[in-house]
């Protein structure tokens, strides 16, 4: 299993990222997934989840402000991030859902908002 996050850096508050996760190694087209991120001196935790389907759903911390999406073709994963807050500074992380069938986390992409 391979998943390589990419596409954080340091933004303004009120800015946007995109985040791109590439797969393998396992079937992705019939696993749900999610992106994740562990922000400093805090747990991780998923904060948007895409079904093999394409449904989504989202923590209440970025609903409206995140949009996660995926390409079954390219083994894919995105993550549209709008509005960001200082808040939402962490590390992301992708892997399939729900955690427990999550492995091999890599590095993830560091996103870090300033104030």
């Amino acid at each position: 299993v391979q998943l390589q996050a990419s596409g954080g850096g340091l933004v303004q508050a009120g800015g946007s990222l995109g985040l791109s996760c590439a797969a393998s190694g396992f079937f992705f087209g019939t696993s749900d997934m999610a992106w994740y991120r562990q922000g400093p001196g805090k747990r991780r935790g998923s904060v948007a989840i895409i079904t093999s389907g394409g449904t989504s759903n989202y923590a209440d911390s970025v609903r409206g402000r995140f949009t996660i999406s995926r390409d079954n073709a390219n083994k894919m994963v995105f993550l549209q991030m709008n509005r960001l807050k200082p808040e939402d500074t962490a590390v992301y992380y992708c892997n399939r859902f729900p955690e427990i069938w999550a492995s091999d986390w890599g590095q993830g992409t560091q996103v870090t908002v300033s104030s």
